[in-house]
């Protein structure tokens, strides 16, 4: 036992253990499209408890459109003790409730009054869901909802982007919750994705942090990033930029991983207006130190990823020093980043890691020993 894990009470410090294997448990299971079960709080054998049940929200204007939602709170009840909003959003598997119940058990751990935090848990239905009981609500492909293109089918044809616009307008509607001061949109993996490119593309951030609400998105382990301008890290150490060899990947700079035919929700958009804009946004990186596959099952491996480097981790720092590069010495960024050590592919431990924890959930440092440690970039 270290030091500073014996300064944490017992029963935290079993809880946190619990949490972490609970939460590895759930997203491990939903990665390998079987069911989740958590064991039950201080009671590893016997009954578990029932699987979390979406919620129908109501988002948008004017007729609007229903969405799925797994949620820490009834959201058509009394919200107005909620002082926090945590959005954890799923991977490719489009399994909302295993994220959902990892991102519950990291709460209960981190120690947070269960009333004044609503966790959030969006499940973007894709077109082999029809039969989920997603009825009446917009449908993406397959992968479309992770790039931001507009639904295929249901009553709302809308970028999934704009249902993130929506969500954060639910949240921070101060008829309903008045108290909310902090909301955090966290993804893994291909939810990390969206979140990146969400970050970089939404126009109402500005506005809400104007209304006093701090907002903070967390991008971890994505497979790719959205650069801004043509140019790609070159050189055999990757610490040089220059344009792509073009004959190898003509399209290795359009969206989503370039400005180039740009989804609707952003037509139009300048590469470096939304560069010097994003900088300013509250943005924190976690790229595992063990996400160094470049034959991961679920890496994207187009040539338009591959010219942002061989594996996740790669990708990572190539694109910390394009941020760098493009904002010289002048331009201030608000962007942290930490490597998770020891951790690969793992929604669960990344979130779970010391800087994941403190990130996403506000838990202290001290009291997540058992965390993976964290560290610079090593760039």
């Amino acid at each position: 036992m270290t030091p500073s894990t014996a300064r944490l009470p017992q029963p935290v410090r079993s809880l946190l253990a619990r949490a972490l294997a609970a939460a590895a448990i759930a997203v491990l299971a939903g990665c390998a499209g079987t069911p989740a079960v958590l064991p039950a709080a201080g009671n590893t054998a016997g009954p578990t408890p029932a699987a979390p049940q979406w919620q129908r929200v109501h988002l948008g204007s004017g007729a609007g459109y229903d969405f799925p939602v797994y949620a820490s709170h009834r959201l058509d009840g009394d919200l107005s003790r909620i002082r926090e909003v945590v959005l954890v959003q799923h991977g490719l598997q489009r399994n909302g409730d295993d994220y959902y119940a990892a991102g519950a058990a990291l709460l209960k751990a981190s120690g947070r009054n269960p009333d004044e935090v609503l966790l959030l848990a969006p499940n973007f239905p894709g077109t082999p869901d029809r039969n989920k009981g997603f009825n009446r609500m917009p449908h993406w492909s397959v992968q479309g909802w992770l790039s931001g293109e507009d639904a295929v089918d249901g009553p709302a044809r809308i970028s999934s982007l704009q249902v993130l616009d929506d969500l954060l307008a639910f949240v921070t509607d101060k008829a309903q919750m008045p108290q909310v001061r902090k909301v955090t949109v966290a993804g893994h993996s291909g939810g990390a994705q969206i979140v990146h490119r969400y970050a970089v593309l939404n126009n109402v951030d500005e506005r809400i942090r104007a209304g006093g609400i701090d907002l903070r998105y967390v991008v971890a382990n994505p497979s790719s990033y959205l650069y801004f301008t043509p140019v790609r890290p070159a050189g055999a150490d990757g610490k040089s930029f220059a344009p792509y060899d073009g004959s190898r990947c003509p399209d290795y700079d359009k969206y989503r991983y370039g400005m180039q035919d740009m989804v609707p929700y952003a037509k139009g958009a300048d590469g470096m207006a939304l560069s010097r804009r994003y900088a300013g946004r509250e943005v924190t990186y976690l790229a595992g130190t063990e996400d160094n596959d470049p034959n991961h099952r679920v890496l994207d491996k187009s040539c338009g990823a591959e010219a942002e480097g061989a594996t996740r981790l790669q990708r990572a720092r190539g694109y910390l020093r394009y941020e760098r590069y493009l904002a010289g010495p002048d331009l201030v960024m608000r962007h942290q980043a930490y490597e998770v050590v020891g951790v690969g592919h793992d929604q669960a431990r990344m979130f779970g890691s010391q800087c994941g924890a403190r990130a996403v959930f506000g838990m202290p440092e001290a009291d997540n020993a058992g965390g993976a440690a964290c560290r610079a970039p090593q760039l």
